[in-house]
């Protein structure tokens, strides 16, 4: 597939467009699957919303935007009203990462049929512009649930980690939260980070790739 560039300050705003909808499509879905599950807590604190707003944290939304790594503000949720704490706490904590996946492929089906039928046509600088988000929904959102699929506390992947783990176990993983981010950060700006994800993020846009091949054939 083929991919186009835009200018640096064009494209440092359409990140931070894109990396809007990736954090409030991931933090709502934790959300919206702890109500489901009969926990209160996001609506009743104003977050089960697709208002991003609510769920930037503007530090850690300038460190993804300019550096590649950051956070959102956390959607609390509260165990104690599940039915099965470990499993419901997966479960929660899944749901971000699915989220920013389906997204991903979503804004895939609307991105080939763009490309072939709008951008081949008129290509100008809005529909190069919106190719240039569709592109980025896509990437952004694929990196961002590898990312927090990975099992190193205080990320997703730890929590969905913690549903097969012995208690004990996992407890001793969540003491060492705390000190995630920062090890995280460090990591990040050493390069190494970018590489470990580099290695496990290519299998998933292999698929992507796939996805988007598939949907090609079938419209041209």
């Amino acid at each position: 597939m083929l991919w186009f560039q835009l200018s640096s300050l064009t494209a440092y705003a359409q990140r931070f467009l894109v990396l809007f909808t990736a954090i409030t499509i991931h933090e709502f879905a934790h959300g919206f699957v702890a109500d489901r599950l009969g926990d209160p807590t996001a609506r009743n604190s104003g977050r089960l919303t697709l208002n991003p707003l609510s769920h930037l944290d503007p530090i850690g939304a300038i460190c993804m935007v300019l550096f590649g790594f950051g956070w959102a503000k956390p959607v609390p949720f509260n165990p104690f009203y599940f039915r099965n704490r470990k499993r419901d706490t997966a479960l929660v904590s899944l749901a971000g990462p699915a989220a920013n996946i389906l997204l991903a492929f979503a804004s895939t089906i609307i991105y080939v049929p763009f490309i072939v039928f709008v951008f081949s046509r008129f290509p100008n600088p809005v529909t190069i512009f919106i190719l240039g988000t569709l592109q980025s929904l896509v990437s952004l959102n694929i990196g961002f649930a590898v990312f927090n699929l990975i099992p190193f506390p205080p990320l997703d992947g730890s929590k969905i980690l913690g549903a097969i783990l012995p208690n004990s176990t996992y407890m001793d993983l969540l003491r060492y939260e705390r000190f995630g981010f920062p090890v995280l950060f460090i990591l990040s700006l050493t390069g190494i980070l970018g590489r470990v994800l580099g290695v496990i993020i290519e299998p998933v846009y292999y698929l992507w790739e796939i996805f988007a091949n598939f949907l090609l054939h079938l419209i041209i």
